[in-house]
């Protein structure tokens, strides 16, 4: 796992459900149907936009960035990827409510697209990225020198946490889950935009597929980046989309 935790280390996830053991993949709902192709008809879905937050000066850098950092703001290129994707989005006319993750780089983007759209931002504080504790600013040739044991131990396994207090994915992962089920109970037959990170992402994504914990170490989650997931009223969900970056092209 370590050449591909070597990316994006804003969020470099693997982790179980919520409802699952940390070794154990989540259970598949029995004879799940292809939404469209077979079974009673579940009404329109809960969808969830899932937009990553533009870039900030950490970014290009590589370095660690949770919730328990300096809370950068986006960099003058974050800026501009914010309002390149607030033009895609009013362009599509879908979003009806836009959530985002308390940390300010996720509230300056969805504010780009609340602004375009003319909608208000809800803040959810299950959104906010993992808590990278004393990793937080350090790129990942920093941390291996300076935690190599405790490095190691995160790459290995969801339960470990990173040095001085951070977060595990298997935490992120049950906090993601329950942000996920309350979301689409109040949601459904609607389609709203999240703004968060990249590890609220891409355990979302890993979820609705039933992955494996090592598929979080497989995805690739740009800045500004859009993905898409249907929730149904039996439990089933479709990605639609992942790490659509047309819009910054």
């Amino acid at each position: 796992r370590e050449a591909a935790a070597s990316g994006d280390f804003e969020a470099e996830a693997a982790h179980p459900a919520a409802s699952a053991t940390l070794t154990e993949r989540p259970p598949a709902p029995a004879a799940p149907t292809a939404p469209g192709w077979s079974g009673p008809d579940m009404g329109a879905p809960a969808t969830f936009v899932l937009l990553r937050h533009g870039e900030t000066a950490l970014t290009p850098e590589k370095r660690f960035s949770g919730s328990g950092g300096t809370d950068p703001e986006l960099s003058p290129a974050g800026l501009r990827q914010a309002e390149a994707v607030a033009a895609a989005l009013a362009a599509r006319g879908t979003i009806q409510e836009i959530v985002s993750s308390p940390l300010t780089r996720c509230r300056q983007t969805a504010q780009a697209v609340a602004d375009r759209l003319g909608l208000d931002v809800r803040i959810e504080n299950g959104l906010r990225e993992t808590d990278f504790g004393a990793w937080e600013g350090l790129t990942f040739a920093e941390v291996r020198e300076r935690y190599k044991d405790d490095l190691d131990a995160w790459l290995a396994s969801p339960k470990a946490a990173p040095t001085g207090g951070g977060e595990s994915f298997a935490t992120v992962s049950r906090r993601v889950a329950a942000t996920r089920d309350r979301l689409t109970a109040a949601h459904a037959g609607r389609t709203v935009l999240l703004v968060t990170h990249v590890t609220p992402i891409k355990t979302l994504v890993r979820l609705a597929l039933g992955a494996p914990p090592e598929s979080l170490f497989r995805m690739e989650l740009s800045a500004a980046s859009i993905s898409a997931i249907a929730y149904y009223a039996d439990g089933n969900a479709s990605v639609r989309l992942l790490n659509d970056t047309s819009h910054l092209r």
